[in-house]
């Protein structure tokens, strides 16, 4: 998706109901709400020839299969509606995860440590510092293969030997000792100018006969048997025969309107989408224990189709920035918290009301650690370690639940004022996770799902107590935060 996801809702006020639909497609599509006499309609599917460059002709018995269409209808609101669609999507999630992704383990990537710059001996020290935290993933991210100054050069896929004078294998396998699963990261779709693979034109995707080159990258023609042969061997190798369990998919440009090959550069789009998917089913099928994160430019393919074919997906590259919660907070009515990992970039320079509002942005979905670990205080890893214990009795209820937002609306993400907290709730529990922005007032109540609830577990803010069908928090200061797990009393 870029800019708007497939998604669509029609509310009726009078009568309190909202239709929608949701569409699974990682390429050119098209929505339109219309007015017809007295009668609103609703079409929507691949994008056509005016807004796709899309075109196909099918010969006599000829099949095409669009995507798959979800529909709903809803007597409530908003997060009523959503709630329909992403309990599909938690549903496949939950049916296709690897044994090691039940209880939605923690991760740490190393990039915003290293920066590009990954080596064994680093990775051995991070792995000793992780070792017994709670966390489960540590992952590789860009920069292990040569030709590169941290991103560039990728598409050979050749281990550096100079950072890893004794290649993967031996990486992964001194993580693992240390009782950890060991993750890779590549982009795998992409080439980039400073490798081999770059001058491969007979096997890049072109538009009107000329290699699609944006920026320093081009494309594999996906659809080209030599090509799934390279990626075979180069990828799905790697990650096997070098030990992996994790594997983080980015991609971080875009083909376009389109390819050559076939009738319309729109149906080349297709048919490029379509071997996408391919890729990731040979990956699964090749390696069924594999956990995949998709990445691409941190939130860019967090569509029904692409989640299913993933265990996680990056929710956005937003690690450093206030609007952490706010973007976390929002994709509850588009994807299954269980899903949506959420990065905590922690540095020795932050405070602690820093550092909580952080991590407990992470309580909104999947809690992936990075940051300069090592340089943390005994107190500030303390406190990383509190947020990983509370974060393990909560894991059930951002697996599997009900979400429902509160608070104003806020009409700025990059300088928010005033608070949101989001309530999920399942089965005898509740998790609260409140974040209070410039000029929040110093006391939130929020509303709890109807019962009596007792405090199980806090983290960010010990000042929260449940006064009737509401959690009272007292506010710390601006940008700060607070996570309530409650029970049943």
């Amino acid at each position: 998706m870029r800019e708007w996801f497939p998604t669509v809702a029609v509310e009726d006020r009078g009568a309190g109901v909202l239709w929608g639909a949701q569409l699974a497609w990682a390429g050119s599509w098209e929505m339109e709400v219309f007015r017809r006499d007295d009668c609103a309609g609703l079409s929507g599917g691949l994008a056509d020839r005016e807004f796709g460059h899309w075109g196909k002709r099918l010969a006599p018995g000829e099949i095409l299969k669009a995507p798959t269409a979800w529909l709903a209808c809803v007597r409530g609101d908003i997060d009523d509606l959503c709630h329909r669609f992403v309990a599909v999507q938690e549903r496949v999630a939950i049916e296709q995860a690897p044994a090691v992704e039940r209880d939605l383990p923690i991760a740490f990537n190393e990039y915003c440590q290293t920066w590009g710059k990954p080596t064994h001996d680093k990775l051995v020290a991070l792995a000793d510092r992780l070792r017994g935290s709670g966390v489960r993933y540590l992952v590789i991210d860009a920069g292990w293969y040569t030709n590169t100054g941290g991103w560039g050069g990728h598409g050979s896929w050749e281990v550096d030997r100079t950072a890893f004078p004794q290649g993967l294998a031996a990486t992964a396998a001194a993580i693992r000792e240390r009782g950890l699963v060991p993750g890779l990261w590549f982009e795998m779709e992409t080439v980039d100018q400073g490798s081999q693979p770059f001058g491969e034109l007979d096997h890049l995707l072109k538009r009107d006969g000329v290699p699609i080159t944006v920026g320093s990258r081009r494309f594999w023609d996906l659809r080209d048997p030599w090509v799934r042969d390279f990626l075979d061997q180069r990828v799905i190798g790697r990650l096997r025969d070098d030990g992996f369990g994790y594997l983080k998919v980015d991609y971080n440009e875009t083909i376009g309107l389109g390819c050559d090959g076939v009738e319309s550069p729109g149906e080349g789009l297709r048919q490029h989408v379509l071997a996408i998917h391919d890729l990731f089913r040979r990956i699964r099928r090749e390696i069924p224990e594999l956990v995949i994160e998709n990445c691409a430019s941190g939130g860019h393919r967090l569509e029904p189709s692409m989640m299913a074919l993933a265990s996680q997906a990056s929710f956005s590259d937003a690690h450093e920035l206030v609007e952490i919660p706010i973007v976390a907070a929002n994709l509850h009515r588009l994807i299954a918290p269980r899903q949506s990992q959420i990065w905590a970039v922690l540095h020795a320079g932050d405070d602690a009301r820093r550092m909580r509002y952080v991590l407990a942005s992470t309580f909104l979905g999947r809690l992936c650690l990075s940051g300069d670990l090592a340089s943390l205080a005994s107190a500030q890893w303390e406190l990383v370690r509190e947020a990983i214990a509370v974060y393990r009795d909560a894991a059930a209820v951002i697996g599997h639940g009900f979400s429902r937002r509160y608070g104003p609306q806020l009409d700025s993400w990059r300088h928010p004022q005033g608070w949101q907290a989001v309530v999920r709730h399942d089965a005898g529990q509740a998790l609260v996770v409140a974040h209070a922005f410039a000029d929040a007032p110093r006391l939130l109540r929020v509303p709890l799902p109807p019962g009596s609830w007792r405090v199980a577990q806090r983290f960010a803010n010990p000042s929260t107590e449940v006064c009737g069908d509401a959690l009272e928090i007292a506010v710390e200061g601006d940008f700060s935060a607070a996570v309530v797990l409650l029970r049943q009393a």
